[in-house]
């Protein structure tokens, strides 16, 4: 049989974890350890992620601070965070590299909490994707007699009902992202 529940459950799981990691480095008015982490920096010749090379904490709730830990790799950090384009100002002292973080004017406001929206969409095609690939599974376990045609629609509501939970919960996350956006 093709068709597996659990397989499914866990690939639409997975579309909506993705979505909230995604959330997460969202900027909103409050300092996140998370913005920094699609970060790379260009270090021994590769492009390594900003948590294989520093340390970055949130030290005041408007301030997150890198730590770098090899001295020769701070301008390149320095330069991985300015390439990144996410609105901040790196200040560099010895080894650490302080980002304080600007208020968020209307219009930014606006964009980041549309583009938080894009990132729900995004989510809810990948949700519809693992839907539209467990309903083929079934039709095959249908046509090579594995399951009954009643199986198959019994089953095809149960693939449609978890569906539904999974783009409420995008749903969920997407305003709770542009609520927080918003008010901060």
């Amino acid at each position: 049989m093709k068709y597996e529940k659990a397989d499914v459950e866990r690939r639409m799981d997975g579309a909506v974890e993705s979505l909230k990691s995604d959330l997460s480095g969202l900027r909103t008015g409050r300092a996140n350890t998370a913005l920094l982490d699609p970060v790379v920096a260009e270090v021994y010749g590769s492009m390594m992620p900003l948590s294989q090379v520093a340390t970055v904490s949130a030290p005041e709730p408007r301030m997150l601070s890198v730590q770098v830990w090899d001295k020769a790799n701070v301008s390149a950090v320095e330069k991985g965070i300015s390439k990144a384009n996410l609105g901040l100002n790196p200040m560099t002292d010895g080894q650490t590299i302080r980002l304080p973080m600007p208020d968020l004017n209307e219009e930014r406001r606006k964009e980041l909490a549309k583009l938080a929206g894009e990132y729900g969409e995004k989510a809810k095609i990948a949700i519809r994707n693992v839907r539209r690939d467990a309903n083929e599974s079934l039709k095959e376990d249908e046509k090579k007699k594995e399951i009954s045609e009643d199986d198959r629609k019994r089953l095809e509501d149960e693939v449609q009902k978890m569906t539904d939970a999974h783009v409420a919960d995008t749903d969920t996350a997407v305003e709770k992202k542009v609520q927080e956006i918003m008010t901060q």
